[in-house]
């Protein structure tokens, strides 16, 4: 196969947030099938090649390179034209396109979705985030009724909810980098996610949301919105609640009913299979097999599908005109 370079920014502490940390998962999972490695383009660092340097050497036919981070992929794309290149995709919405020559992996079944339609003519797969075995309910004591993280959660949370239950619980809101956040999510009883207002304002979509389905498998009780990808796995009413319920004091209500009867999140490790590495090195092996297949073939023919451009969707709409036009002749 040929060898994996994933692309990204950086991997200081400057560039940490969950994006990161799952494309170095899948860099993970990528190494126990075939040569991968990071390469940076924002910053050099003194464990992983810069991609100036890279791109120097003669032959890059022997490679591919996976991009992923949202705002910097058309630039990206530019920039490797001549290489073989996947986009991970995670979040959608960003508003640039995809050419049929650029296979994509999508996170999500949500961007799965976006993508078979904005760019119906690419390889299209779907490879989820990975969720580590040692995300897993430890049984230690609770003494967490309500956990918040700040960033991304909406004004309605911060302002509205957040306060009332204060006022009755031990609310532990985390506004920084937490090194364990699993430690946290074992200590907690009821986790808090809403995060649909903070997409909208960015016109962004949730790639996967794995902080909730991590509390999940730590056996927290969820309270999430269930926005994009979250739809992908949360159920209200079998797995999780629905956030933001016509009105905080009903939202109260039922988060005071859980903890009164609190009991943990039992959902059985078969839920959680298709994200562990058991399941997921295979697929990804699979997908490797058949983008390399796909590589060789792009070498040696060109594309002879017409790109869904918004000239052919305007050729299309006046054609479908003509043909009922040319019926209400008959």
């Amino acid at each position: 196969m040929r060898k994996l370079y994933f692309l990204l920014p950086g991997t200081s502490r400057s560039f940490n947030c969950g994006g990161l940390f799952a494309e170095l998962n899948t860099f993970k999972l990528a190494q126990q099938i075939c040569e991968a490695e990071v390469v940076t383009y924002r910053q050099r660092e003194e464990n992983h090649p810069f991609i100036d340097d890279l791109l120097q050497q003669a032959d890059l036919r022997r490679c591919i390179f996976i991009v992923s981070w949202g705002f910097d992929v058309p630039k990206q794309l530019k920039k490797l034209s001549r290489c073989h290149v996947v986009y991970h995709a995670h979040s959608a919405g960003y508003g640039f396109s995809v050419s049929p020559q650029v296979p994509i992996l999508a996170v999500s079944r949500n961007t799965m979705g976006y993508w078979g339609l904005r760019s119906q003519y690419s390889l299209i797969y779907w490879l989820p985030n990975q969720l580590p075995a040692e995300v897993t309910n430890r049984h230690i004591n609770r003494d967490i009724d309500v956990l918040v993280q700040a960033r991304k959660s909406s004004e309605y949370v911060t302002n509205q909810l957040i306060p009332e239950l204060k006022k009755r619980f031990n609310v532990v809101v985390v506004d920084s980098f937490v090194d364990d956040l699993m430690g946290l999510f074992n200590q907690t009883k009821v986790y808090l996610y809403d995060s649909a207002e903070y997409w909208v304002q960015y016109g962004l979509t949730e790639g996967f949301g794995l902080p909730p389905m991590e509390a999940l498998a730590c056996g927290c009780q969820v309270f999430s919105s269930v926005n994009h990808a979250l739809a992908d796995y949360l159920d209200p009413g079998e797995n999780c609640h629905k956030i933001a319920g016509y009105a905080t004091g009903y939202d109260v209500q039922r988060i005071a009913t859980v903890l009164e009867n609190w009991q943990p999140n039992s959902l059985p490790e078969n839920f959680f299979a298709p994200y562990r590495s058991e399941q997921l090195v295979p697929r990804l092996e699979h997908i490797l097999t058949e983008l390399n297949q796909f590589f060789d073939y792009r070498q040696q023919y060109s594309s002879d599908i017409p790109s869904l451009t918004r000239q052919r969707r305007i050729y299309l709409f006046y054609k479908r005109i003509q043909t009922k036009l040319k019926k209400l002749k008959q």
